[in-house]
């Protein structure tokens, strides 16, 4: 269990390493390639240090990648301000959002898709601004409405990978206590169940609810996200959200367990036509 950054560093590494044996190169012919001291490719790819966006190119160069789309997810595991030319938006923040908070909304940008147990709040992906807006303040005392507009503004922006081409696929299980937890008071609330039937509706999402009625389950302990990316399954990650920091899991025995847990949760809970019956019913007062 390790903190984001040292979890790309080490996915990062071992993604070079393969690409660079499917290259059916050395350590040391790569080095040579790149003009650098093989131990410096050997750091690389053990994770034990960092490596530089540019750096990443050059020996995506030399391994005659060109997948675009793993060029570009590979270099924002690397930190680029700057893929194939293309900034990412969240940077513009650098100075407000910690980085944990940064860690998790660039892989939220370049994952393919996204499952989550939420059993407290809606998910962020599916909020409206008033509901955000609520959440956010609660979250964080005493927070100044500038910078509570600013983290209001970043849980919008994210949003739009819902609209991108492609869009992220998300699945998501949502608790009964979500649904019931009257956020912002009774307009607010009524708004944000309007806005989840809205979404529920969308191709690229998968919305299931737990009712209370369904009792104990395994996602009691918590809720988590998995991040999965479709130019290769090394890179999936699982993040669990705590009040100071996120921590991330990437051992496959880890990713396994809480993929069957998810799976799990979603035979438990109502199907997506039997959920959205019941959220449009909870925001209707039956």
């Amino acid at each position: 269990m390790q903190h984001g950054p040292a979890v790309r560093r080490r996915k990062l590494g071992a993604e070079l390493r393969a690409l660079r044996t499917s290259a059916g190169l050395t350590s040391g012919e790569a080095a040579l390639l790149v003009g650098w001291h093989q131990s410096k490719v050997s750091r690389i790819e053990t994770g034990t240090s960092g490596v530089k966006p540019a750096d990443v190119r050059l020996l995506l160069d030399a391994y005659g990648v060109t997948d675009s789309q793993l060029r570009e997810l590979l270099l924002v595991l690397a930190g680029s301000d700057d893929s194939g030319g293309r900034h990412h938006w969240w940077h513009a923040y650098r100075g407000v959002l910690p980085p944990t908070y940064r860690d998790f909304i660039s892989l939220e940008s370049q994952a393919g898709a996204m499952r989550t147990l939420e059993t407290t709040v809606v998910p962020g992906l599916l909020q409206t601004p008033e509901y955000a807006r609520a959440v956010t303040r609660a979250a964080v005392e005493g927070l100044p409405e500038d910078r509570l507009d600013t983290l209001v503004e970043v849980r919008l922006a994210r949003q739009d990978v819902l609209r991108a081409d492609p869009p992220l696929k998300l699945s998501a299980v949502l608790d009964e206590a979500v649904l019931r937890r009257e956020v912002g008071g009774t307009g607010v609330m009524a708004r944000q169940l309007e806005r989840l039937v809205e979404a529920a509706r969308l191709p690229q999402v998968r919305l299931q609810v737990l009712p209370f009625a369904a009792g104990a389950h395994i996602g009691v302990t918590g809720p988590f996200v998995i991040f999965s990316f479709s130019s290769t399954s090394d890179l999936d990650v699982v993040v669990l959200d705590h009040l100071t920091s996120s921590l991330y899991l990437e051992r496959k025995e880890d990713l396994q367990a809480y993929t069957e847990a998810f799976n799990a949760l979603q035979i438990h809970a109502l199907s997506p036509e039997d959920s959205l019956d019941f959220i449009a019913g909870t925001a209707a007062g039956a």
